[in-house]
């Protein structure tokens, strides 16, 4: 168990604002994803793992540390070949984070951090490139 599960301790590392706009995203997925959650450490550069995950894969996940959160999916070749050819259709602010985002072996990095709750449709556009929806 993760210490930041606990509402009141991630609300004291986030601060209140960023802490609505994080449970905001996450009634956002819920509300269109059937997921697992898993909280983790968040290794070096954040404090806390927030994943969703089904049938062994990750759909995406939130971080946490002082004042800072990050919203991390990771595209594999066809999912960023999708992204390519849509890629019109989401902002500048979007397109910019995915140019700049780092390609592994495993895919592309794409690390979000949201401020307010603006991206939320460009994020669950993103997440449906991914993974189609599975909530009625």
């Amino acid at each position: 168990m993760n210490s930041y599960e606990d509402e009141q301790k991630l609300i004291n590392l986030l601060g209140q604002a960023l802490y609505t706009v994080w449970s905001e995203l996450c009634k956002a997925i819920d509300a269109v994803y059937e997921m697992e959650h898993i909280w983790n450490n968040g290794g070096k550069a954040w404090k806390c793992e927030y994943k969703f995950r089904k049938g062994g894969k990750t759909l995406c996940a939130l971080y946490a540390q002082e004042n800072r959160m990050g919203f991390l999916m990771i595209f594999g070749k066809d999912e960023r070949a999708k992204f390519e050819a849509a890629r019109n259709d989401y902002s500048g602010y979007i397109q910019n984070i995915y140019d700049n985002a780092k390609t592994y072996h495993d895919g592309k990095w794409i690390l979000f951090e949201p401020v307010d709750c603006s991206l939320f449709d460009e994020f669950l556009r993103l997440l449906a490139i991914k993974r189609k929806p599975n909530k009625k």
